[in-house]
């Protein structure tokens, strides 16, 4: 005889030791299992909890309430004053007693019967929204194609197509698609074209903060208020992007306001005086309202600041050692990079126009904190109002 199957709820203590952040390896320990069975669930089920071991919390019933259901009516209790008990609308007590009741017997209600049957309700896989509708199913692909996150796809259903409630998808959906075993609505190979490009989900790991000094830097604690709320246009954040063996970079520039991104091309290297010239050429060809300030880490390849903010009448600050957050827009952005310049490539393989239509890529997708709009979208209508 083999081993007897786990528990469900040590199977659930399994996924919240992840969920908490311990180690594969550690979240198996916890529950009596080897390495390689919690290896082999996490792989099956794609990183991700399968549904019908989500926790009894929230909007399902639990074990512990479906007993009480059964004790309170049992004692004559009527469904107001069940749900009154257990802090649920009644209608949900209503609807659990009506599918929990043997058949042919409406007042013969048994907790462990009803929770059987609500897990076999609740197993997957089953048909998906996306296995129905080749329609939707080939609209997101597409987008996936062109590295379109999930969320972003989903929010722009709704923009597309406003008046058709068959073409709409929650994020979480598609991830499903791609990830979970079984379900199999979206080809597994398009999770290359998520921004980590990982077969299963797993966590961000945060990079180390550099911790460079450079000369007569201004702080970011001096920086102008009107900077953080973002309504006024016209300030950016910058920053590189190294390539295989810190060889190779390229300089990422982005709008705090429409969020439109801008690439520094620098092919012989990427010194202080090529970054210098870099961005004062890309600066100097913007109008004076989109030319307000610019804040970097602490990089030293931006130890010739003085003479950017003298070349393009340009401002600018540094950020905290080990803050990288106060630059939230750009590492947004060279996240987004990486799924064309990925970690440990030769960027120098990018010449001026690759860099060009990569930009335009990322500015024609839509962003949530825009409405859904694209950053040119966004850039366009800012330089039309301002021209009015």
């Amino acid at each position: 005889m083999g081993r007897p199957p786990t528990p469900r709820t040590e199977q659930r203590r399994f996924w919240r030791a992840l969920k908490d952040g311990v180690s594969l390896q550690e979240a198996a320990a916890s529950v009596g299992v080897s390495a390689g069975t919690g290896e082999r669930w996490f792989g099956k089920a794609g990183g991700m909890a399968p549904m019908d071991l989500a926790e009894p919390v929230g909007r399902y019933l639990s074990f512990a309430e479906r007993e009480e259901i059964a004790l309170l009516r049992a004692a004559g209790h009527s469904i107001r004053e069940i749900g009154r008990r257990l802090n649920r609308d009644p209608s949900t007590i209503s609807r659990e007693l009506r599918r929990g009741c043997q058949a042919g017997r409406p007042d013969r209600y048994r907790a462990s019967g009803a929770h059987a049957k609500a897990e076999r309700a609740a197993r997957r896989p089953k048909p998906t929204k996306l296995a129905d509708n080749p329609r939707l199913c080939a609209w997101v692909q597409d987008r996936l194609k062109k590295k379109h996150s999930p969320q972003q796809i989903s929010h722009r259903l709704r923009v597309d197509f406003p008046d058709d409630e068959s073409m709409r998808i929650s994020h979480e959906a598609i991830y499903q698609a791609l990830y979970v075993q079984g379900r199999g609505s979206l080809r597994r190979e398009l999770t290359k074209c998520l921004r980590t490009g990982r077969a299963l989900r797993k966590p961000r790991r945060r990079p180390d903060a550099r911790r460079e000094r450079i000369k007569d830097k201004v702080m970011i604690s001096e920086r102008p208020a009107e900077v953080e709320d973002r309504a006024v246009p016209g300030h950016w954040e910058g920053d590189l992007i190294l390539g295989a063996l810190n060889a190779s970079a390229v300089g990422t520039l982005i709008e705090r306001t429409t969020r439109f991104v801008m690439l520094l091309h620098l092919p012989d290297n990427h010194g202080a005086e090529a970054v210098r010239d870099a961005i004062a050429a890309a600066m100097t060809r913007l109008p004076d309202q989109l030319r307000r300030s610019l804040t970097w880490d602490q990089g030293i390849e931006l130890t010739r600041h003085r003479e950017i903010t003298v070349a393009a009448d340009l401002p600018i600050y540094f950020c905290d050692p080990g803050k990288p957050w106060q630059r939230g827009s750009n590492e947004n952005a060279n996240g987004l990079l990486r799924q064309f310049m990925p970690k440990g490539t030769d960027l120098s393989v990018h010449n001026a126009e690759d860099l060009d239509a990569i930009a335009a890529e990322l500015n024609a997708r839509p962003r949530e904190t825009l409405g859904w709009r694209t950053p040119a979208e966004a850039l366009a209508a800012l330089l039309s109002d301002q021209e009015q």
